[in-house]
């Protein structure tokens, strides 16, 4: 294998030595394989895939059940400044607002597939954070506008 990284390998190893390969993945639990012209991908069991499921579905239903039993989320919103420090420039309001948020995307994670919401939640919610950690910006973001900015680009 020609790669300097223990759990990787190139694609050209795995095109050449594809039981190899299978071996180590099997060994190490996954082996990210890595492409000049592509996106790297991994390459892991089945059953290890699986299991992740299981757990993200677990965690998942945990939350939501502790925010069923306690619709103001305390607990969950004292930890988010753990996770996440710059939660400290959102109001307590916005807080709880971005917990039910993230608790949502991982349920969609868990049990429709949909891995990519969460990360665009808490992408939105640092970016409000950003704007609101610097006054001069979020004094800009709140005055009132007029007139037409043009099309909107939708991406699908």
């Amino acid at each position: 294998m020609s790669t300097p990284h223990a759990d990787a390998v190139t694609f050209s190893d795995l095109s050449r030595n594809p039981r190899a390969v299978a071996e180590r993945a099997a060994r190490l639990g996954r082996v990210r394989v890595t492409h000049r012209d592509a996106p790297d991908f991994y390459l892991t069991a089945a059953d290890r895939e699986e299991e992740r499921e299981r757990t993200l579905s677990t965690v998942s239903r945990l939350l939501l059940a502790l925010i069923k039993h306690d619709p103001t989320a305390r607990a969950l919103v004292i930890a988010m400044p753990e996770v996440f420090p710059w939660v400290r420039h959102l109001s307590s309001t916005e807080l709880r607002a971005f917990t039910l948020e993230l608790v949502e995307a991982f349920s969609d994670a868990a049990e429709l597939d949909v891995d990519t919401t969460t990360q665009e939640v808490v992408a939105s919610w640092r970016a409000t954070a950003r704007i609101k950690a610097d006054p001069a910006h979020y004094a800009e973001a709140r005055k009132p506008t007029s007139g037409d900015f043009g099309p909107v680009e939708v991406s699908g």
